[in-house]
């Protein structure tokens, strides 16, 4: 008896299988915020130097985190009317007012990182950022972003930097 169930969870698995692995080859349904009418999730920017990180979605919930960080990314998570729940690079999750937000997109680079002149690893560098700067991104192309750093400009690889990707925002 073990055998055949065994043997029929087996069948089972493999004509399923295809099924599966259709499904994780599409894309994920883009989720349409009612209160904002924008994607969810997505990447916004600390609009402030501090911005106060609440355990709920109003001033009556505990502050839990004080970021002071103007241009700092955070992944929009979950919305309210007035309030945003946001992921931050060290994957810790607080509420914000909606209104501490920017839609100017900014990066932060997780490891020391040469700006090339041209989106390519021969080109010449232009300045070496290091790992935690926060950076305005310009635009992304081909595995290269383009990025504004101080008085820097220049081309930076996609996988050195957080704040691009909503499926890797999640850590």
């Amino acid at each position: 008896m073990k055998r055949f169930a065994c043997l029929f969870g087996s069948v089972c698995l493999i004509l399923s299988g295809p099924q599966y692995a259709t499904a994780s080859a599409e894309p994920e349904a883009v989720k349409i915020s009612q209160f904002s009418g924008k994607p969810v999730p997505r990447f916004e920017s600390l609009r402030y130097t501090a911005v106060h990180g609440r355990k709920g979605p109003s001033t009556d919930h505990e502050i839990v985190w004080r970021y002071e960080r103007q241009g700092l990314p955070v992944l929009v998570v979950k919305e309210t009317r007035n309030w945003r729940q946001v992921r931050d690079a060290d994957g810790d999750e607080t509420w914000v007012q909606a209104r501490m937000l920017t839609e100017t997109r900014h990066v932060v680079m997780l490891e020391k990182t040469i700006l090339r002149k041209r989106p390519n690893e021969l080109s010449r560098g232009v300045a070496s950022i290091q790992e935690g700067v926060v950076a305005e991104l310009e635009r992304c192309e081909e595995g290269w972003c383009r990025l504004k750093a101080e008085k820097f400009k220049g081309w930076a690889p996609k996988q050195a930097l957080w704040g691009i990707e909503t499926r890797t925002g999640g850590l």
